[in-house]
């Protein structure tokens, strides 16, 4: 088996949300696997540190702000993208966000801040690289999915629904865009350790029982997301599409 399998020479690869935490790590590491890197976020001040701590490290990246909830900036920034930087082949859905409320007492706009962000904008953000990969008749898809799209937690209602979503608009996508050599796939990591959770690890009964929970008895590293994800990206996943690959611990192997 050769390894320019997992080669990603060439290619531009955009990852949203990846200003910081698994979006900055899993670009990090296609950089290393030789892409050219795309990174976007709204927080423009992240995003050009983060694009700058890259270069330092050696490898090509750029930053493009938009907010991928809103369809008119996806477009111009893809657009933009495309003419000056060149065709994207990987697209990495991987801007999220999660709003803890109860059941009963979900406020409406969250409940939509939470849709909007996890699903809407990836579907918004699939809808605007597929109609540039599909005359090309090439093209790389991920999901951030979450173990949430296949289990809840209480408080997380918002999240749950869209992450189960979008477990599923992965597979449609798949369905419809298989037959122009476009695949789509997802990745459901597990507890991983970013400065967002990092207050979570910080609370003894709370890493207790995730670490309890997960067989690896531990908490995940983001650079473990990276191999999944350069399999994706890579011309290893030729025939894969409409998967899931949950990157847990085994979490979701057990009760």
């Amino acid at each position: 088996m050769s390894i320019s399998l997992f080669s990603l020479e060439g290619n531009v690869a955009l990852i949203t949300g990846s200003g910081s935490g698994l979006g900055f790590a899993i670009a990090r590491g296609m950089g290393q696997a030789g892409a050219t890197l795309v990174l976007n976020g709204r927080n423009r001040e992240k995003l050009d540190k983060a694009v700058d701590t890259l270069r330092d490290e050696g490898f090509k990246a750029h930053g493009v702000p938009f907010d991928v909830t809103q369809k008119d900036e996806i477009e111009k920034g893809v657009a933009r993208i495309e003419d000056s930087i060149g065709p994207i082949k990987v697209l990495f859905n991987n801007a999220g966000i999660n709003l803890r409320a109860q059941l009963p007492e979900i406020p409406e706009e969250t409940w939509q801040t939470v849709i909007n962000t996890n699903l809407t904008g990836s579907l918004l953000m699939s809808q605007a690289a597929a109609r540039r990969m599909i005359p090309r008749k090439q093209g790389k898809i991920i999901n951030m999915c979450s173990m949430m799209s296949e289990l809840a937690r209480t408080s997380t209602a918002s999240y749950a629904a869209a992450k189960g979503g979008l477990k599923m608009l992965t597979k449609a996508m798949a369905l419809e865009f298989g037959p122009h050599n476009i695949q789509v796939n997802g990745i459901g990591p597990g507890y991983f350790l970013t400065e967002m959770t990092q207050p979570l690890m910080d609370q003894p009964g709370f890493n207790d029982w995730i670490c309890k929970r997960t067989p690896a008895n531990r908490w995940g590293k983001p650079e473990e997301l990276v191999g999944a994800a350069i399999f994706l990206a890579s011309p290893a996943s030729s025939f894969v599409t409409g998967q899931v690959i949950y990157v847990d611990g085994g979490i979701l192997a057990t009760l």
